[in-house]
C-alpha cells in the first residue's frame, strides 16, 4: 500500500496527535523524515510562507518550494520571490495556469475576477495546484487558525481530502506576533506590502488594503462573500 493511502488512517492520526503540541520545526523534521522527496512546500510569499522557507532552508533545504503564478501578482510579490531566491540560493518551482490571461479573456470575457472570482481562482489557482500536488504525497502550508473562521480547526498534521494527500500546517497554532517575531529575529526577507496594511496578499486585482479594526481577510475579494481561493477547505 502506498504512503499516500496508508498514512490516511491510524498512523496519520497518531502522528497528528503527537505533533500537535510540538514546535513548528519538529513538525517539519518529522515530515521530511517520513516523506523525503515526496514532500513539497506551497508558498505565496506571504509572512507565514517566508517563515517556513527560512525554517526549511535551515532544517531540510532539499524540500522543493512551489508558487502558483497567476500572472496577476503584485510587483512586490515577484520582487520578494527574487529576494528569497537570492538569499537562500534556491530556485522555486513556478506553476502556471493552463490558460494565459488572453486565452481566459477570450473564453470567459475580460476581467473574469470582477464577475466570477470563483471561476477565476479555479482556473488560475486550484487547477494548477491539483496538477503540481499530483507529483507529491504530502504538502506544507502556512495557514494559521487565527487567520479566519474557515481555518480555525486546522491541525498541524491532517489528511487533505480535497487533494488526496497529507497536509502539514506547522504554524497552525502561531499568532501573528510570533510570525513577525521570527521574521525580525532571523532577518527573513518579506513582502513590503505587509508594512502598508496588506496582512493577506493575493492577486493585485483582488486584494486591497485592510484598515485598522477590519478583519485581516477583509482585503481579499472585497465586495464578494468569498473568503478563500479554494486551496484550503
Amino acid at each position: 500500500m502506498s504512503i499516500r493511502h496508508s498514512m490516511k488512517d491510524e498512523e496519520l492520526q497518531i502522528a497528528a496527535y503527537r505533533l500537535e503540541a510540538k514546535p513548528a520545526q519538529d513538525v517539519l523534521v518529522w515530515a521530511m523524515e517520513h516523506y523525503g522527496s515526496s514532500l513539497v512546500l506551497a508558498s505565496s510569499f506571504g509572512a507565514e510562507d517566508v517563515v517556513l522557507i527560512d525554517m526549511l532552508q535551515r532544517l531540510a533545504p532539499t524540500v522543493p518550494v512551489f508558487y502558483l503564478d497567476t500572472n496577476k501578482h503584485f510587483t512586490e510579490t515577484y520582487e520578494t520571490r527574487d529576494r528569497l531566491q537570492e538569499r537562500y540560493g534556491a530556485a522555486f518551482i513556478q506553476v502556471l495556469p493552463k490558460l494565459t490571461l488572453e486565452e481566459q479573456a477570450s473564453r470567459h470575457g475580460d476581467e473574469l475576477w470582477q464577475r466570477d472570482p470563483n471561476l477565476c481562482c479555479q482556473i488560475r489557482k486550484v487547477e494548477p495546484l491539483e496538477r503540481i500536488l499530483a507529483n507529491y504525497q504530502a504538502w506544507v502550508t502556512g495557514i494559521r487558525r487565527e487567520q479566519s473562521p474557515t481555518r480555525a480547526h486546522a491541525k498541524k498534521v491532517e489528511w487533505d481530502e480535497k487533494f488526496n494527500l497529507v497536509k502539514f500546517n506547522p504554524l497552525a497554532d502561531w499568532t501573528q506576533s510570533q510570525v513577525w517575531e521570527y521574521i525580525h529575529d532571523h532577518d527573513v526577507p518579506y513582502n513590503p506590502l505587509h508594512d502598508n496594511h496588506y496582512p493577506s496578499i493575493g492577486c493585485s486585482v483582488c486584494t486591497r488594503q485592510v484598515m485598522p479594526g477590519e478583519d485581516p481577510r477583509a482585503g481579499r475579494w472585497a465586495g464578494f462573500t468569498k473568503t478563500e481561493c479554494g486551496l484550503h477547505k
